[in-house]
């Protein structure tokens, strides 16, 4: 199953790029939001090879889940791959700059099953796609204002 996005931002590539590669806050908004998070490699900058341990609760299971960076090229694009017992799935986010001061954010997901409960619930995520991906859409675009309004706040 595959859910895709696109949003245009308010600032220039750089700084978009940035703030999407900003893991340790990105870590910190997750552990805000109730996930536990923790890293896992020892590498001591951005880069391939970043991995990441982390537990979440959805649809009133918890959940765990590996992730790694398998392509980091700034300032255009990461590529991220998890796996769990269940599910397996590839995250795409890619930037391109429509001027100097305007970015495009791409953000593609696709979750692939790896047994017969995790089909059943990728089933159940179709029979509601309209919902979630009008979710997944708001808060992409949520998070691109945001970053418009962070970019505008440090001058």
């Amino acid at each position: 199953m595959k859910f895709a996005t696109i949003e245009d931002i308010e600032a220039p590539i750089g700084f978009v790029f940035g703030e999407v590669s900003d893991f340790a806050a990105l870590e910190r908004s997750a552990l805000r939001r109730g996930a536990e998070v923790q890293r896992t490699d020892d590498l001591g900058a951005n880069g391939v090879g970043m991995c990441w341990d982390a537990a979440f609760e959805w649809r009133g299971k918890q959940r765990r889940t590996e992730l790694e960076l398998v392509g980091y090229e700034p300032p255009n694009a990461m590529r991220f791959a998890s796996a769990s017992e269940s599910m397996n799935g590839d995250l795409w986010l890619d930037l391109v700059a429509l001027s100097r001061g305007r970015t495009r954010l791409s953000m593609e997901m696709e979750l692939r099953p790896q047994n017969l409960s995790a089909r059943l619930l990728l089933q159940s995520l179709k029979l509601a796609r309209g919902n979630i991906m009008r979710r997944y859409e708001q808060r992409i675009a949520t998070y691109a204002r945001d970053l418009e309004d962070k970019y505008r706040r440090r001058g």
